[in-house]
């Protein structure tokens, strides 16, 4: 007869099961972190550098960064900032592919932005290996003040601060990464001191890239380059007539009416 507490056990073991192993750090294009373990992306496949319309002086920047930290020379922690569906989150994983492409030994981490506490072991773990990794935070924001604080201190370098081989990239909607309420600062400090903490964070990052909206002939202009890659038939008024449907413009819409084109001539994107 099977002992009861191991029949217990075997029951807790299916409800809760053990984390998977952990991803070979050396193995893949991309990870995901949790705050627990490195997983391998699934599908990582970045958008051809060249397909990013508008932003060639961001993408210089950001891509001559990343090949820097590559070689293992001193790179700068990255700051994209701006308008929604300008093309950030794109960016980013375009210019790693891009480097990976010409032959650069880095990686994408993508970590959310409720792991931030966790960054220091996800330092730890990449510290030796002999790889370069780019750790990535989307769409970041901040419910109090002390978030930001704990961020910055990682920026600062100090005692669990990031490793050589590890840079952060992060993208928010604006410049200034401040709290989602300012009221929740301490009342006992000089407010003027509480908007300049919260304002300093921004300061810690080398490379500051804004993006901004985008107008009509710009994203007109995205929607050219989209169809001409996959040889689709290009109409500039259906395009604007799409997205003053959707009520905006960006690149996040252009691609959108793209796949709705691509769909209706029945091909892949």
């Amino acid at each position: 007869m099977t002992d009861p507490l191991l029949r217990i056990a075997a029951a807790l073991e299916r409800l809760s099961p053990p984390p998977p192993p952990a991803a070979d750090p050396l193995a893949h294009p991309a990870y995901g972190w949790d705050g627990a373990v490195l997983s391998a992306a699934r599908g990582f496949r970045p958008l051809p550098i060249e397909r990013l319309v508008g932003i060639e002086a961001q993408r210089d920047a950001l891509t001559a960064n990343l090949d820097r930290l590559a070689r293992r020379a001193a790179a700068h922690d990255v700051l994209l900032w701006g308008a929604r569906g300008t093309g950030k989150s794109a960016l980013v994983k375009a210019a790693v592919g891009q480097v990976q492409a010409a032959g650069g030994r880095l990686a994408l981490v993508e970590a959310p932005a409720t792991a931030l506490a966790k960054l220091p072991a996800l330092f730890a773990l990449l510290a030796s290996v002999e790889r370069a990794f780019v750790v990535f935070v989307d769409d970041l924001g901040f419910d109090t003040p002390a978030d930001g604080r704990a961020l910055r201190s990682l920026l600062e370098g100090g005692a669990e601060g990031r490793p050589s081989n590890v840079r952060l990239i992060v993208t928010a909607n604006r410049r200034h990464l401040v709290p989602r309420d300012l009221k929740e600062q301490d009342s006992a400090i000089n407010p003027r001191d509480g908007i300049d903490d919260a304002l300093a964070l921004a300061d810690r990052f080398g490379l500051s890239l804004g993006f901004h909206v985008v107008d009509q002939d710009h994203y007109v202009a995205i929607v050219e380059r989209y169809c001409a890659a996959y040889d689709l038939p290009f109409d500039g008024q259906e395009a604007i007539n799409w997205a003053t449907k959707r009520g905006s413009r960006s690149g996040r819409v252009a691609w959108q009416y793209v796949t709705e084109l691509a769909g209706r001539h029945g091909k892949a994107v």
